[in-house]
Formats: structure tokens, sequence, C-alpha cells
């Protein structure tokens, strides 16, 4: 009866090799610094970081495939939720964004935006703040690229992820 309790398919063995095959080149895919400031095992810590360094298609190959045997042995959901981690972005980036496009939305739409923004972020450089409206607004007028209406978001996000980021 244990027998079959423990059985597992092939198909699902491969299906659990071919996801930590993903992992391992989400792992290799990363900086050198992101990998050194996971809590990985020493081996594979080694074993992607060797990865790194290889430009043969084979060398790469066979070493995927040793970091996949490595993974087999080891539990891999905290690698997992530390790469998800690394990879998406938080709840409050997004809102911080999305708050910076709703002000350069306001800031070109509406002329007293300007004075409610200087009064929202005082670090705001008005001067600069009201040129680059002025050349979005042009800009947009004379249906050129939006160059100066990409700077004004910059300029903005900049404020405000600066203020979101103050405990």
């Amino acid at each position: 009866m244990d027998d079959e309790d423990d059985f597992i398919s092939r198909t699902k063995r491969k299906n659990a090799a071919t996801a930590l095959q993903v992992v391992g080149k989400e792992l290799v895919a990363l900086s050198v610094e992101q990998i050194r400031r996971l809590d990985l095992p020493e081996n594979l810590r080694e074993a992607v970081l060797e990865c790194k360094k290889f430009n043969k298609h084979e060398a790469i190959r066979r070493q995927m495939q040793y970091i996949g045997k490595i993974m087999r042995d080891i539990d891999s959901t905290p690698i997992l939720a530390q790469l998800m981690q690394i990879k998406a972005p938080s709840s409050r980036d997004n809102a911080l964004f999305h708050l910076a496009e709703k002000w350069r939305l306001e800031l070109l739409e509406d002329p007293d935006a300007a004075a409610r923004f200087a009064n929202a972020y005082p670090d705001a450089n008005l001067g600069r703040l009201r040129a680059l409206i002025g050349a979005a607004q042009s800009e947009r007028e004379a249906k050129r690229a939006p160059k100066h209406f990409r700077e004004l978001f910059h300029f903005v996000n900049a404020l405000v992820q600066e203020r979101g980021k103050e405990p």
C-alpha cells in the first residue's frame, strides 16, 4: 500500500525536472551581485557562478544539467520565493508609478496642477517643472515625438519615488 502512495509518475517527475531547469536558467540570468545576495546552498551558488563563465553552448548545457541535478536534492521553494521578489515589482512600486503617471496627465491638462504638485512635493524645482510642462504641451500640439512628455514623466516619477521611499 505504501508503494502506491509514494509512486510519482514519470510525467510528473519530468515536469518537476523541467521546472527546476527553468529556475536554474533564471538563476544564471541574474547578475553576479544578485546571485551573491541570494540565500543559496554553497554548491548551487558555485555551479551558477561557474555557468556564467562559460560561453560555449555545450558547456552551458552540461552545467545547466548539473545545476538541475543539484536542485533536485534541495527544497527549491525558498529559491523561487527569492526569485519572485527580485523579478516582480511590489504593489507599492506599481502604485507610485501610477501616481506619477496621474500627476503627469494632471500637470498637462490643468493649469493649477503645478501649484498643487509644488505643495505636495516641496523639493520640486518649480521653474524646471513649468518649463517641462510647456515643452510637452507644445510638443503635443505640434504632433512631434514625445521627448518632453517622457522627460516630464521622469522628473515627476523621480520625486514621487523619492517621497514613496521615505518611511
